[in-house]
């Protein structure tokens, strides 16, 4: 499940008050998240969360959930 924090940072970026990000949400299905809003939403998770992606990681990517993931596990959750 997509926590309201990671939701708030992705949203916060694409300048969307709401969108019901799912786990299997992927980028062509949110407005205004094309590659370059990519690259500013993975540097704002990094940056909220203190957190550094490798690239092979953000290469496997393929929705949000896996997003989430991510971030979890680089906190120990």
């Amino acid at each position: 499940m997509i926590s309201t924090e990671l939701k708030k940072v992705i949203l916060k970026q694409l300048n969307l008050d709401d969108f019901d990000l799912q786990d299997e949400t992927t980028a062509p299905q949110v407005p205004g998240w094309d590659s370059l809003n990519h690259i500013n939403i993975i540097l704002a998770v990094e940056e909220h969360f203190k957190v550094k992606f490798k690239s092979y990681e953000l290469l496997r990517l393929k929705c949000v959930g896996d997003l989430q993931k991510l971030v979890d596990s680089k906190l120990g959750r």
